[in-house]
């Protein structure tokens, strides 16, 4: 099988790079559209421009100066403008929410935290019909798991909120 599997690789690969079929369109009694390659009574044949399937990139071609694709443009005439103070004003606003946010976050990870070390000492168990006393654990490890995925989302949140205001400094 390991040595079947490259060969029929390389066979799809070698076979792959353009495929022309005939279609044919077929309506039935109840209206509904069917297609298909093969041919059946009732059935017309749809005729295809072969270039169609061919994609033209409208974009000019870069000249292989790296620089010219990283040129800004200019604004349009049009577009409005805000002064320097009230662009000030507003990422000012948009830390102090990001500085909230991060606020929220790190509290959510102490309180994941503090649950998951609750939940940590708090075995999952049940009563056998005899009377014992069992270990539940996988019903332990799935409550365990997602306490753990708890955290892990409140620290990759922390992570995320960081970052975008260490790009605002």
């Amino acid at each position: 099988m390991k040595k079947i599997l490259p060969i029929v690789t390389l066979i799809v690969i070698a076979f792959s790079t353009t495929a022309i079929a005939e279609i044919y369109k077929r309506v039935d009694a109840e209206g509904r559209i069917t297609y298909s390659n093969i041919k059946t009574k009732g059935a017309m044949r749809l005729e295809f421009d072969p270039d169609m399937n061919t994609i033209e990139n409208d974009r000019p071609k870069s000249s292989g100066n790296s620089t010219s694709s990283n040129k800004r443009t200019a604004t349009p005439e049009g577009f409005p403008k805000v002064d320097k103070q009230t662009q000030n004003q507003r990422d000012n606003k948009r830390q102090e929410i990001l500085q909230n946010e991060l606020d929220s976050e790190k509290a959510a990870l102490e309180e994941a935290k503090k649950a998951y070390a609750e939940g940590e000492s708090k075995p999952e168990v049940y009563k056998t019909a005899n009377g014992a006393t069992m270990r539940n654990v996988p019903k332990f490890q799935e409550k365990m798991k997602s306490l753990q995925n708890d955290v892990d989302s409140h620290e990759n949140n922390i992570k995320l909120l960081q970052k975008e205001l260490d790009n605002l400094r």
